[in-house]
Order: structure tokens, then sequence, then C-alpha cells
């Protein structure tokens, strides 16, 4: 591999990461489950449910930041729960109070509970609002290359498109959308939502996606901590693919060895 490729970071509003894995804190059995399952995953930016989760909000509650310390990793919270975009400016203007000024976030607003698509309207309207409030813009999005490009002429630091429904587990379904998508981006494209397993991800990263954000697929495995260890993996080949470049597809078979100078 050159040294240009060996050298290939993740950059998220000017900030390099080594890691293209980004994992959620939900849905585990408890905090040292989380802890052990991020640290497996090798995982840099952490996102936590800012509504769901107690990142000092509740004193006398447990603490995620202290198995999840932000010392180590960079906090994303995100707006998990919210309708409108009213709840997810609130959510988001809370998160930044609770971390000391922390402006970068994770924009969803969903559009129901049965399927937790979101809800494109109240989403550009709460990236307008969270934008000219100074907050930097991870967003996360339904597969249409239209208004991925709309938010990311907005000002949205990253555009993160659902491989599938949150929680499914389904894997990647529009694959043809998402090549779209980033053929006309200029800022980092993210699976986000409907992995289930390694291989989705590996799709994912040899597709070209910037990275894949992901939560369930771990936690709800049956070994969380052996799953996020695979999806570590996973999306380091599938990257390593992508910047390796596949063969060709061919409709008929190619001898592997050379034919010439075969001994008859």
């Amino acid at each position: 591999m050159s040294e240009q490729k060996r050298h290939d970071p993740l950059i998220i509003a000017g900030k390099e990461y080594n890691s293209r894995l980004l994992v959620g804190t939900g849905k585990y059995k408890d905090l040292d489950e989380t802890r052990r399952a991020i640290e497996a995953s090798g995982a840099e930016i952490v996102t936590v449910a800012v509504r769901r989760t107690n990142i000092g909000q509740h004193a006398d509650e447990p603490n995620l930041l202290e198995a999840v310390s932000p010392d180590k990793y960079t906090i994303l919270p995100n707006t998990a729960g919210c309708y409108t975009a009213e709840d997810a400016v609130r959510t988001c203007r809370l998160a930044r109070e609770l971390l000391d000024g922390h402006d970068l976030v994770k924009l969803e607003v969903l559009g129901d509970q049965k399927t937790l698509y979101p809800n494109i309207v109240e989403t550009l309207k709460a990236t307008e609002t969270l934008i000219k409030d100074g907050f930097k813009v991870m967003v996360y999005t339904n597969d249409d290359p239209i208004v991925a490009k709309q938010l990311e002429e907005m000002g949205c630091v990253a555009v993160m498109p659902l491989g599938s429904l949150i929680g499914s587990g389904l894997g990647i379904l529009n694959p043809h959308n998402i090549r779209l998508i980033m053929e006309a981006a200029e800022v980092p494209i993210l699976v986000d939502a409907g992995v289930g397993t390694a291989s989705d991800a590996a799709i994912a990263m040899e597709m070209g996606c910037e990275g894949v954000l992901m939560n369930t697929a771990i936690a709800a495995a049956k070994d969380p901590i052996l799953m996020a260890s695979a999806m570590r993996k996973a999306i380091e080949a599938g990257r390593e693919a992508f910047l390796a470049g596949r063969m060709p597809r061919k409709k008929y078979a190619s001898a592997s060895s050379p034919l010439d100078g075969t001994i008859i």
C-alpha cells in the first residue's frame, strides 16, 4: 500500500480520526458492557442520545461519561427521540451546555415511531437553525440524493443517509442511491442505520462511504464485544478494498495462471 493510502484519516469538521467506525451507546445491559464494546470497536467518535442517556443532567444517576470519557473519545450528542425541529434544537443546546460548549452534534428528526424514518421537512428546519446557532451538524437523512446535496449546501459537516430503517439489521437496501449521493458530495458521507452484521459494514466501505455509524448491530448481538471487534475489522477491510480497487467483473472465466509457456 502506498504511503498516502496508509495515512487515510476520516476528517470531520477539520479533525482527523483513525477509525471510520462510529458507535452508539444505547441498548447495552450496563455501562461496563458499553465501555468494553466501544473499546473493542476501536471507535473514536461515540454518539449519545441526550434525551435517553445521563451525561450530567441527572446528578443522582450513573453518568455515561464516567465510562466513556470525553478525554478519550469525541462525544457526539444526538437528537434521537425528537420528532420536531424545535425539540431537536432544544436537545442540541442542552448538550452544548452539559458538554462545556461542545458544538459537534448528530441531528436526527424522526417521522414516526414505527419506522423511525426521518422527517425531512423538520430536519431541514432544524439544520438551518442549528447552523445559524454555530453548531457543526452531522445529519441523519433518507437516501434521496437531492435532499443530501441540499443538506450539504446548507453547511452540514457530514451527511448520513440510512442504509435501511434504524435497528432493522436489513443492511444497505438502496446502494445505487447512496452511490449517487457520494458522487455529488464534497463532505463525508457515512451510512447511518440498518447495518446488521460485519458484511454490511464492509459493503458500505467498499462502495466508498467515508464511514459507518451503528449501535444495535453491536449492542443486540449475542456477544456484543466480539461483534464490536468484527465490525472494526470489517470497516478496515472494506476501506482497504475500496482503496485497492476491485477487479472488474467479467462474463466468463479468466485463468489465474498465465497460459504462455505452458508445457504440453
